[in-house]
């Protein structure tokens, strides 16, 4: 359908409350790409940290594959600004056997070479954002989806910074206080690193 497209999302795309209203999704695992907290620089909120992936064989990860009308690419490009959009090989993404069929093709957005670099203690990860990205993955895997993203993910050792009260992350969402406990066990479990006032 050349008025639809389709691409992989692996972070804050995963929360449907960050998306295109009616966009259809399926839910499944990515092969042979790996997620980094590996995106730094400035922006209008002060230095982040933010979400990348890149090809690694043997590595798989879950996430949604988005379909919607090719109208939002616009929109779609603007929000994810330092990233370029790469074509999925045929057959790396596959459903989960209770998701809509999904022929697999589509695009995913990695870090532009000038902008892949570890975090560090002046662009560090938000709080927020872990908040929305988890609170995505819990919404359709449960626990395990919050246990898999930390798991799968590389980058825990860019400090954090708790910014719930005043959250800098653009897309930040309201959870409640069961989930918020849950994700801080999650984190608590992985020993990540906490960005400590100077």
């Amino acid at each position: 359908m050349t008025d639809t497209i389709s691409y992989f999302g692996y972070g804050s795309l995963v929360n449907c409350d960050t998306r295109t209203p009616g966009s259809i999704v399926a839910r499944g695992t990515l092969s042979g790409w790996v997620r980094e907290w590996r995106i730094a620089g400035p922006t209008p909120r002060g230095g982040v940290c933010s979400l990348t992936v890149r090809p690694e064989a043997g590595t798989d990860i879950r996430g949604l594959m988005v379909r919607e009308h090719s109208s939002g690419l616009a929109a779609l490009d603007e929000r994810e600004g330092r990233y370029d959009r790469v074509d999925l090989d045929e057959g790396s993404f596959c459903a989960d056997p209770d998701a809509p069929a999904h022929d697999g093709r589509g695009f995913v957005y990695r870090a532009r070479s000038e902008h892949y670099r570890w975090g560090d203690a002046d662009h560090p990860i938000l709080l927020s954002y872990v908040d929305c990205v988890l609170a995505g993955f819990y919404r359709h895997w449960g626990e395990a989806g919050v246990r898999h993203f930390i798991e799968t993910t590389h980058g825990w050792h860019v400090p954090i910074l708790d910014d719930r009260e005043a959250p800098r992350y653009p897309r930040a969402v309201a959870l409640g206080e069961d989930l918020l406990g849950l994700i801080d066990a999650a984190l608590a479990d992985a020993d990540v690193r906490w960005l400590v006032a100077a």
